[in-house]
């Protein structure tokens, strides 16, 4: 049942609308004049007579006897808000936008489905994904020449993938490891593979890995992506160190980590590191008096696992990097493609673009301080 743009509210108690399908258009005012819309479409898993969705030109959402709803004119800008049948002027967009998160709170409350836990299949294909990736990597080492991805295109198109690199862009990739030419099948989850490369023109490599080894100052380096971090131990080329993650996309994700990480130096101006994360928790109530760290594994699923490898070449007047990430999240349920989807599949392209220019800026700075007087 809906109602078209311009049409009265019905007068009638939320209670009186009887169903079993929930349907949300959720419509959110930023401070930015941008607006986002999401649909969201779940079945009730059990009947609530008081449940009722109704689309109007905005948001509608309902819970048991307590109705919210908010109505949009034209040029998406909020006219009223209320509770039930009392409709009062709100001209805040901001708080507006706030009451709308809360309304989505109490649907969720009962809709939402249990959360994932991270299940011994699903490991077990990630880890066979993980060893097939880690030995492609080790052929490529040793083979020689061709150190990025990059290298491996044909004529022109790696020809306008290095003149890019030199314009400071970053080359990225999606990728995908198969099992004698078989995908490989992740019952539960999603595993993600990008691969990323950069130009670093004037850096030296001992510069780079000043910058990557430094992990004290990661928080800085690579803020706001990485919140804290520092060195729990060291021997040689051998860290075992501690990040804090906050992701941000729809929701905010803030994950505890730690990471197994080597570095190798291959011949002169060349070298790599390989990076396990050897645990990853996420951090409920962040920052607050009563933070605590969700079980491993049986949390949200935004990252269960991550690995990485790096590569450094310094040629042509500089340093070229590159980062191969493979990680696995939780899959995306139904019917909430439209929460967890962004998260679980774009942010681990958007973090590697991210870290690979952060690396460039990092490097950059280093430089001009070992530059000047």
């Amino acid at each position: 049942m809906g109602a078209a743009r311009g049409q009265r509210l019905r007068k009638e108690p939320c209670a009186s609308y009887p169903t079993r399908l929930l349907a949300h258009r959720v419509l959110f005012r930023v401070a930015t004049n941008q607006v986002s819309r999401f649909n969201f479409w779940r079945p009730l898993t059990h009947n609530h007579g008081a449940w009722r969705a109704i689309q109007f030109s905005g948001f509608v959402a309902q819970h048991q006897k307590a109705c919210v709803i908010m109505e949009l004119g034209e040029e998406a800008k909020l006219l009223r808000i209320g509770f039930g049948r009392h409709m009062v002027p709100w001209a805040d967009k901001v708080a507006a936008a706030a009451v709308a998160q809360i309304a989505l709170a109490l649907v969720f409350a009962q809709a939402a489905p249990l959360p994932p836990k991270l299940r011994d299949d699903t490991a077990a294909a990630f880890d066979l994904y993980v060893r097939l990736t880690d030995q492609r990597n080790q052929v490529e080492l040793a083979r020689g020449p061709a150190l990025l991805w990059v290298d491996s295109l044909p004529e022109p198109e790696r020809q306008q993938a290095n003149a890019a690199l030199r314009r400071g862009e970053v080359q990225i990739k999606k990728l995908n490891t198969l099992d004698n030419g078989k995908v490989i099948s992740c019952p539960g989850g999603l595993i993600h593979h990008w691969v990323g490369a950069a130009f670093l023109p004037g850096a030296k490599l001992d510069t780079v890995l000043a910058v990557l080894e430094d992990y004290d100052h990661q928080s800085t380096y690579y803020a706001p992506d990485v919140e804290r971090s520092r060195i729990e131990s060291r021997d040689g080329d051998h860290f075992r160190v501690f990040l804090r993650f906050r992701r941000h996309k729809v929701i905010t994700v803030v994950l505890d980590t730690e990471h197994d990480v080597h570095y190798y130096h291959d011949a002169p101006g060349r070298a790599h590191s390989r990076s396990s994360a050897v645990r990853i928790a996420e951090v409920e109530n962040p920052g607050k008096s009563d933070e605590r760290e969700k079980p491993v594994g049986d949390d949200g699923g935004f990252l269960w696992r991550m690995e990485t490898w790096w590569r450094m070449e310094q040629r042509d007047g500089g340093v070229y990097v590159q980062s191969e990430v493979v990680s696995l999240t939780r899959d995306i349920p139904t019917g909430l493609g439209w929460m967890i989807g962004p998260f679980v599949t774009s942010i681990p392209k958007e973090t590697l673009v991210f870290t690979l220019d952060a690396t460039r800026k990092a490097v950059e700075a280093k430089t001009d301080s070992r530059s000047s007087p």
